[in-house]
């Protein structure tokens, strides 16, 4: 019987909770989530681990305290990358949520800089939502493919570029109290008049476009993702919404790659953002419309 060479251990995917990922999807691509922190008032919770979306939107519901996220620490990034080599990971790629909002990033950067084990690198996805959560995934399939690091980190650099967020809101309230509101500042004055679309710009949340209505809003929105098809992948991020199978429906025929991905948008993008919020969030294809696999 011929020897057979045993294969490399394989790099593993580790990312934070503003992913918004599924426990079944974090599952199903062997991914390690490092958990930010969400606070009410003085009580701290651990994102999905203390708090599942559904505690969390019935808390926003309520009257008191407007919750508050805080990055994890540098060790919580050095656990999970332990956990990874222990688990028999020959590598590490993390994928944070943006430093333009957040420093989860400076916290996942400094856990890699102390740690040696196995050769860890980290890269800001400049997303949050789905939009990592996307990142996460195709990262988690080609690592599972036996792509190296360096080819995983090339890969998704690009498809960093390739990434589009984009949301409606029930109001800014949530937005304006948690600072997160960057260049969305100026809805501000005609809130009363308009249902605000955001978008993710350069890492940071920032004004999109001034809908009269909600319904035009989401309309606005699905006009937006199909004009940028044929597409690698897409999800939708559900934020409390009672309209979230009507912004399903007008995405459905989009021609995309992979299956559609939807989920409840999470206590970290959540704390900023408020009730009745939905995300759509979607990576253009590298492939020109019209061109086969």
């Amino acid at each position: 019987m011929a020897w057979q060479t045993p294969p490399m251990p394989g790099v593993r995917i580790v990312t934070d909770s503003a992913c918004d990922l599924t426990d079944e999807l974090v599952a199903k691509h062997n991914v390690i989530v490092v958990p930010l922190t969400i606070r009410f008032g003085e009580e701290e919770l651990e994102d999905r681990r203390q708090l599942s979306p559904d505690d969390f939107w019935d808390r926003c519901r309520g009257k008191g305290a407007l919750p508050a996220t805080a990055a994890p620490s540098p060790g919580s990034f050095v656990t999970a990358y332990q956990r990874a080599a222990d688990e028999g990971a020959g590598a590490v790629l993390c994928l944070t949520l943006s430093s333009g909002v957040s420093g989860t990033y400076d916290s996942a950067v400094a856990a890699a800089e102390s740690f040696t084990t196995v050769p860890v690198r980290v890269v800001d996805t400049r997303s949050l939502t789905m939009g990592q959560g996307l990142i996460v995934i195709a990262a988690a399939e080609e690592a599972a493919a036996g792509a190296d690091l360096d080819t995983l980190v090339a890969s998704t650099l690009d498809r960093i570029g390739r990434v589009r967020v984009y949301g409606v809101l029930g109001g800014l309230d949530f937005l304006q109290r948690g600072g997160r509101i960057g260049g969305a500042q100026a809805l501000l004055g005609s809130l009363l008049s308009i249902k605000p679309v955001i978008q993710v710009k350069d890492g940071e949340v920032a004004e999109e476009s001034k809908q009269r209505t909600r319904s035009r809003a989401l309309a606005y929105l699905a006009a937006k993702v199909a004009g940028d098809a044929p597409l690698e992948r897409l999800g939708v991020a559900d934020g409390a919404c009672d309209d979230i199978a009507d912004v399903l429906a007008q995405i459905s025929a989009i021609e995309v790659d992979h299956p559609l991905v939807s989920v409840q948008l999470g206590p970290v993008v959540g704390s900023h953002t408020g009730p009745n919020t939905v995300g759509v969030c979607y990576i253009v294809s590298a492939r020109p419309a019209g061109a086969g696999e």
